[in-house]
């Protein structure tokens, strides 16, 4: 077959696929959020956030409220009409003519959050700061840090989370998944003063609680002990409970909803935690023995 008798072909198959999968269907009905004005609603939040340090702009104190207002209209013109959008997918709670007026009411309490959200993210930065000796400034940290960053599109989206809209949050935190390697579910709490070292790995899982002055390195992971219930577990407490104070070394997991991290619980690395840990407990993994070898040379050659 030449090319164009093979895109004919592919096109009918993949015409045919499609009305017969539910899933590619259900996308008929309905118009899904844009993901690309999404992520412009992160990067104008990161800007009203983090005034002067995205854009280049040289801020003074006459000139920040015009700034930030501009901001904050901008981030309603574009997230206001993707809520609504959410809001009449066929797996929201919404009835579609209150679609507008819950959007709008969304909108409005996030905007009404940000100062709140700035404050828990400067005692992230804080918790970075104090926390990494490699870090130079606190605008190291929020310019590079991907932990940062990775919280900052986090706490943004649970907001949303908690306001029951559909998709956007996931949208975001997979967007930060995607930049960062650290995946947070929007449906975790989390406290302040939290700082994730290096990042690159890091699991957070849904129904994570997580206290105040934790520190997480790379390659932990907060999940559930199972998932073979699928969506029966929709709403379960699945994944642990990190009290206050807590530091997590490299490639630790825990696992489980009832089971709960102490308070001033130190984690070395690579342990796998299935159960409760009292109180200022500090777990370590016994390191297995190492051999060895002094090198020799035999004809003219390194050997082990």
């Amino acid at each position: 077959m030449n090319i164009d008798e093979i895109i004919q072909s592919a096109a009918k198959e993949l015409s045919v696929n499609r009305c017969a999968c539910e899933a590619l269907r259900s996308a008929d009905s309905c118009v899904l959020p844009n993901r690309e004005m999404i992520i412009q609603v992160l990067t104008d939040l990161k800007k009203a956030i983090f005034p002067g340090y995205f854009d280049g702009e040289t801020l003074t104190d006459a000139s920040a409220e015009y700034y930030e207002g501009y901001l904050l209209t901008e981030i309603y013109r574009k997230l206001k009409p993707q809520i609504e959008i959410a809001l009449r997918l066929p797996v929201s709670n919404t009835d579609p003519d209150e679609a507008e007026s819950r959007a709008q009411a969304v909108c409005a309490k996030l905007i009404s959050e940000l100062p709140e959200i700035r404050r828990l993210l400067m005692c992230d930065v804080e918790a970075g700061f104090h926390g990494d000796p490699a870090a130079k400034s606190r605008a190291e940290i929020i310019v590079s840090y991907p932990g940062l960053l990775a919280i900052f599109v986090y706490r943004i989206a649970h907001i949303l989370y908690k306001e029951d809209i559909p998709l956007i949050p996931r949208i975001m935190t997979e967007y930060a998944h995607g930049k960062t390697g650290i995946d947070i579910n929007s449906g975790a709490e989390i406290g302040e003063y939290f700082f994730i070292d290096h990042g690159t790995g890091v699991v957070i899982g849904e129904t994570t609680v997580i206290g105040n002055h934790v520190k997480l390195y790379q390659g932990v992971t907060l999940g559930a002990l199972s998932t073979r219930s699928g969506q029966e577990l929709s709403g379960v407490k699945r994944h642990p409970t990190i009290r206050d104070n807590v530091t997590i070394y490299a490639n630790s997991t825990v696992l489980g909803g009832e089971t709960v991290i102490g308070n001033g619980v130190i984690i070395g690395g690579n342990a796998f935690i299935t159960k409760s840990i009292p109180d200022y407990t500090k777990i370590i993994v016994k390191s297995p023995e190492m051999i060895f070898k002094n090198p020799r040379i035999s004809a003219g050659k390194w050997e082990i």
